[in-house]
């Protein structure tokens, strides 16, 4: 029995919805699978529902919706298709309670973020305005989602965990059958894009290594990519499918920049003695995660405010944890360099060939 087909729903505009593209719900209509149907809202409905009609699938036929992960773009439509269709909705089981107890959780997660962003060094007034901001999406106070852990099969499909830009993000493979499991695409949600990089650490205030586990998700994905019969392509939550491995090279060649970066504007903060902030201090001050980040990405509004500080956070404690630079102060987080040979170590642990 050969693997069912794949097609893709775009379910909101391109226009306006960043560079990568419009969300994509990827439909396997022969096995009555939905992933990632989209954000909430009537007009991205309209969208999925004729979007399963093209693909040949009537609403009343889906059996499994499946979600990547928690973020409201992916999992916002997924409770009304899945009472729609009397459908199960599944996730992994990291993310499944975000869904399941949304109400509750979505407090817990607020002031998680914020509590989080003021130990990485965010200034108060962008404390209150992401707290202003963080709206509630409608969706219901609870749900039932079957949670899934890494290995579990729904359908043709086989979860993988791929964490990074959430604690349980989650890619589902294809298997060109169920005999020989010889992967043949997957779908990877925000785990890998084709034009953009996904943000590591600020999407998630759950996770305390974020980068640690997100090349751990490269690593999956690249064993999935080069194992027995390549796969073929990689069908992204946002825009067209791409070559996985390619991706996942690039991918990790960014991280790689981004980490000499990170440490060389450690360093020359430390060598200007300002502790990061303009101010006179010593060395011993550090700087703090959002200092960090101000200093790679300038000005940050918004929901730039928690990617730019997370990810900046995220590459600090990776870098912590190669012993590349010291944790100063807890309250708020401060790092300061280590000597060392930061090329030739972030590229070891990245798993690059030494070649200077």
């Amino acid at each position: 029995m050969s693997a069912p087909s794949v097609e893709r729903v775009q379910v909101t505009a391109t226009y306006g919805a960043g560079p990568e593209g419009g969300n994509s719900a990827w439909v396997l209509p022969d096995a009555g699978v939905v992933v990632d149907p989209g954000p909430p809202g009537d007009t991205a409905f309209e969208r999925l529902e004729r979007g399963l009609a093209d693909a040949g699938l009537a609403v009343a036929d889906v059996e499994h919706v499946l979600v990547t992960h928690w973020h409201a773009d992916h999992v916002g439509l997924a409770p009304r298709l899945a009472a729609a269709a009397d459908a199960t909705l599944s996730m992994h089981e990291r993310d499944a309670p975000l869904v399941a107890d949304y109400a509750v959780e979505r407090e817990r997660r607020v002031e998680r973020d914020v509590s989080t962003l003021e130990r990485w060094g965010v200034p108060e007034a962008h404390l209150d305005a992401l707290r202003d901001a963080d709206s509630r999406s409608p969706m219901p106070d609870s749900f039932p989602v079957n949670a899934l852990a890494d290995g579990d099969r729904v359908g043709p499909l086989t979860t993988r965990a791929t964490p990074g830009h959430t604690a349980g993000h989650a890619a589902f493979v294809l298997t060109d059958s169920v005999a020989a499991a010889t992967p043949t695409e997957v779908m990877v949600g925000d785990a890998a894009l084709r034009t953009v990089t996904p943000n590591v650490g600020g999407g998630d205030t759950r996770q305390r290594e974020p980068l640690a586990a997100y090349r751990g998700t490269l690593e999956t994905l690249e064993a999935i990519a080069t194992g027995d019969g390549d796969v073929g392509r990689a069908l992204p939550g946002h825009g067209e499918a791409f070559d996985l491995g390619p991706r996942v090279a690039e991918l990790r060649a960014h991280h790689r920049e981004r980490a000499g970066l990170v440490h060389e504007s450690l360093r020359g903060m430390d060598d200007d003695g300002d502790g990061g902030d303009g101010n006179a201090g010593t060395a011993a001050d550090g700087a703090t995660p959002w200092e960090i980040a101000e200093e790679r990405f300038g000005d940050m509004t918004g929901y730039h405010v928690k990617f730019g500080a997370g990810e900046a956070y995220a590459h600090l404690r990776d870098l912590e944890s190669l012993s590349l630079v010291e944790r100063v102060d807890d309250d708020p987080l401060r790092y300061r360099p280590v000597d060392g040979d930061v090329r030739r170590t972030v590229d070891a642990a990245w798993g690059v060939q030494e070649t200077h």
